[in-house]
């Protein structure tokens, strides 16, 4: 017998993928200048289409999955909170690039968000923690981590992003003819 509320109808289960009302707001910017260097807080950043933030390390190839990362910033609570320390986590131990608040990240994955009035990014995937949560967060770093990790992005359209900016789910393109 199916579960009563999803029926059999796939398309119940594709329309309450796609309701998404809600618009996040970007709450911190980090850059990473060099691999292991110290995580460089800023107020805005650059976003290269189809490139990385500039002033990040990081030099995926154009069309890469992982040009920037993004994290929920409900989760930063949830991972002190299995580690036992204090709140709020900050944000620059975890080596992302924006803390997004009031929109789940997760639900995103394989959409297109919108930030501030320029950027477009297209969500591609998760992004696991690696071995380095141990040495940041002390034992347990890595599974305080598992699920709360955040997400990958390609930056599809560049600009300018900034502290306090707007996050929203961009409606799917109308299929061509």
């Amino acid at each position: 017998m199916p579960f009563p509320f999803f029926g059999d109808d796939k398309s119940t289960v594709a329309r309450l993928l796609s309701t998404l009302p809600q618009q996040g707001r970007v709450e911190w910017i980090g850059l990473r200048p060099a691999r292991r260097e110290p995580v460089r807080v800023v107020a805005e950043a650059e976003a290269e289409t189809d490139r990385h933030l500039l002033g990040d390390h990081a030099r995926p190839r154009p069309g890469g999955k992982r040009q920037l990362t993004l994290i929920q910033h409900e989760h930063l609570a949830a991972v002190a909170g299995f580690l036992g320390l204090p709140e709020p986590l900050d944000p620059a131990r975890l080596r992302r690039n924006l803390v997004v608040s009031g929109l789940n990240l997760l639900a995103l994955k394989s959409r297109h968000i919108q930030i501030g009035e320029e950027v477009l990014l297209e969500i591609t995937g998760e992004c696991h923690p690696c071995s380095r949560m141990e040495e940041e967060l002390g034992p347990g770093g890595y599974n305080a981590m598992r699920g709360h990790g955040g997400l990958t992005a390609r930056i599809v359209r560049g600009g300018v992003i900034r502290t306090g900016d707007v996050v929203s789910v961009v409606s799917p393109p109308a299929a061509s003819p």
